[in-house]
């Protein structure tokens, strides 16, 4: 039985600057992703960068998600074509690449997410992104619907962020506050009003090339506050910090 090949909603509304308010998982739970799928965010993200998520603890995440609305989108641990090229054999169709710090790293990270002649992804026949070979001409279909989103998050990578922001195939460009609040000299304060401004000096450097703005926020006063700045897509919040604040703030209210 031949299936179709699933269009990605997501990259469609960054294209259209359409807002998405999504949630960053952590948690590394099949249980866990299916819950908070159920929540109605547009999008999650699940992280193998800050989280001990291998390639096989990712695909039952996407599988769980998968039952929902919520688009799941993918960070891999690296700027790695193997690591990439893993993560969209088993389903992922959004992408998102940390520590990218330039022109050249960017056009590695769009290479590794697209077959050629765009690209170098590897093709395998029957892998679940191609339904296990049923989707038919999965190669010549999927680069259209593949989401390339690089994360920027260094003083040195915002320095180049035209430069970025001009790679063909790049669909949005991600602000890492933790990393850039450190980089710039005041770690652990992405409040700062010097980090603050270089953050909203960003979504409107990328924003002008025709790109989606993303970041991650703590709260949901943050959230209202960057998409005011000019981000498309902002996770508004963190999965497993919204568990620690909870389980904290119910001991807090029955024990002494």
């Amino acid at each position: 039985m031949k299936t179709i090949l699933s269009t990605n909603p997501f990259k469609a509304a960054l294209k259209s600057g359409t807002s998405q308010i999504g949630l960053w998982s952590s948690l590394c739970s099949p249980i866990g992703a299916e819950l908070i799928s159920g929540a109605g965010f547009d999008w999650l993200l699940f992280d193998s960068e800050h989280s001990p998520i291998e390639v096989s603890g990712l695909l039952p995440l996407l599988q769980a998600a998968a039952k929902s609305d919520s688009h799941s989108v993918t960070r891999v641990a690296w700027n790695d074509c193997v690591l990439i090229k893993r993560a969209l054999d088993i389903g992922a169709q959004t992408i998102l690449v940390p520590f990218v710090q330039n022109a050249k790293e960017a056009t590695n990270a769009v290479a590794a997410c697209k077959y050629p002649p765009l690209g170098i992804r590897g093709v395998a026949g029957a892998t679940r992104a191609s339904g296990f070979g049923r989707i038919p001409n999965y190669v010549t279909q999927a680069n259209n619907e593949i989401c390339v989103i690089v994360q920027v998050e260094t003083k040195e990578a915002l320095e180049n962020i035209t430069e970025i922001a001009a790679v063909k195939g790049l669909d949005g460009i991600f602000i890492g506050p933790s990393d850039l609040s450190a980089s710039m000299g005041h770690p652990g304060n992405p409040a700062h009003s010097d980090v603050q401004a270089a953050i909203q000096a960003a979504a409107k450097a990328i924003n002008s090339y025709g790109l989606a703005a993303g970041i991650l926020a703590t709260n949901s006063a943050d959230t209202k506050k960057y998409l005011e700045y000019g981000f498309t897509f902002v996770a508004a919040g963190v999965d497993t910090s919204l568990l620690t604040n909870a389980v904290d703030a119910l001991r807090k209210s029955v024990l002494p």
